[in-house]
C-alpha cells in the first residue's frame, strides 16, 4: 500500500512538471491579425535565426533578446514575452524563458 500511494505521487509530481500541461495560450484571428500589423507598421525586423530547436516547453538561451508584448494584444498575452523570428512569434514566460506558444 505504502509503495502505492509513493508511486502515484512520484507519477502526479511528473505530470505537473509536464510542459504538455503547461497553461494553454489561446490567440484569437483577430489578436493573429493585430500581431501581423504590428509586426507591419512597426517595422519589425525577424531575430537573428534561434540556433536550437524550438518547441513549446523548451527553454531560450539567454543571448536570445524577449520583448514585452504591447498591451494592445490583449490582456491574455501580456504576462508573457516574446521573440519574432523567421515569421513565427514566440511566446515566452520571461522568469523561466520557458517557450509556451508558437504561432
Amino acid at each position: 500500500m505504502r509503495l502505492s500511494v509513493i508511486c502515484v505521487a512520484t507519477a502526479v509530481g511528473l505530470l505537473a512538471a509536464s510542459p504538455a500541461l503547461a497553461q494553454t495560450v489561446v490567440i484569437s484571428p483577430a489578436q493573429h491579425t493585430m500581431m501581423r500589423e504590428y509586426v507591419y507598421k512597426e517595422k519589425i525586423k525577424p531575430r537573428k535565426k534561434i540556433k536550437q530547436e524550438v518547441v513549446v516547453g523548451s527553454t531560450l538561451p539567454e543571448e536570445v533578446e524577449l520583448v514585452p508584448v504591447p498591451e494592445a494584444w490583449g490582456p491574455n498575452l501580456r504576462t508573457y514575452h516574446y521573440v519574432y523570428t523567421g515569421d513565427r512569434f514566440y511566446f515566452v514566460e520571461p522568469s523561466s524563458r520557458r517557450v509556451v506558444h508558437i504561432e
